[in-house]
């Protein structure tokens, strides 16, 4: 099976959303940049002192500046780092572990518990071609609540002023002003 942009740049098919595989061309190019990431990580979590060392070494893995308003309290762990992007006055607890190779979208306002994984990776269910990675963004939007130990899944936008309830593991999206809990999440009411 070949995908259509075949031989383009990996990176570029990455953000297109495209299917990768290790064979892929320049798959060695991504792998140098999860490598990079993973490193950068480690030292942050074992080095950094203050939230103001987390935030400008974490500005370095995402390859853009983390506004001064935003908190992350570490350990705070990620596998590619360049797909994800913070909005303004941004919290987020110890322990959060982002897989943002197919984006990661943190607008303003939002709170994430401790705990908490966002993936937008997913693997086919084909097993023959289940190491390629299946790319879905995932969108957290405005003054969003997401609770302890929840999981985002890939594709999923929880919706402004949303609540996801502890633990949840949140498969579809979420509208706005709803809380949802459970496994899979499911609406539980209308909180604004």
């Amino acid at each position: 099976m070949k995908n259509s942009a075949e031989g383009s740049d990996i990176f570029t098919r990455i953000h297109a959303g495209e299917l990768i595989r290790k064979n892929d061309p320049g798959y060695e190019d991504f792998n140098r940049v999860v490598a990079r990431t993973i490193r950068l990580c480690v030292e942050m979590n074992a080095s950094a002192t203050d939230i103001d060392q987390v935030r400008q070494r974490l500005s370095e893995i995402i390859g853009s500046q983390i506004d001064a308003s935003t908190t992350i309290f570490p350990p705070f762990y990620t596998n590619f780092g360049r797909n994800t992007s913070f909005g303004k006055n941004v919290f987020i607890n110890h322990a959060c572990s982002f897989l943002d190779i197919g984006g990661i979208i943190i607008e303003d306002d939002v709170m994430i518990g401790p705990r908490v994984n966002i993936t937008s990776e997913n693997h086919p269910l084909d097993p023959a071609d289940r190491k390629a990675l299946i790319l879905k963004p995932v969108i957290i939007k405005r003054n969003a609540w997401i609770g302890a130990g929840a999981t985002i899944l890939p594709g999923v936008t929880v919706g402004e002023n949303a609540v996801v309830a502890a633990g949840a593991v949140v498969s579809r999206d979420v509208p706005a002003n709803t809380l949802v809990a459970g496994v899979p999440a499911r609406q539980v009411r209308v909180v604004a």
